[in-house]
């Protein structure tokens, strides 16, 4: 997984929250990009951790393939 000890669905649900501080009533233009920014990398790190898991799927059916 990526570097932060979260999970892929609390990541989820935090770039949730960021997405929808956009549409929200606090939204200012001088805090927007950071914002992004953050919902960008944020974003980033949960493609990864997906990957990730794909990876150990798909290891573990092999292992579970190569069994029968």
């Amino acid at each position: 997984m990526s570097k932060s000890n979260k999970t892929v669905q609390e990541k989820t649900i935090e770039l949730t929250e960021l997405v929808a501080w956009f549409d929200g009533e606090d939204f200012s233009l001088e805090t927007a990009l950071d914002k992004f920014k953050e919902a960008e990398a944020l974003a980033e790190e949960i493609e990864a951790d997906l990957k990730a898991l794909k990876n150990d799927i798909q290891i573990v059916k092999q292992k579970f393939d190569s069994e029968d």
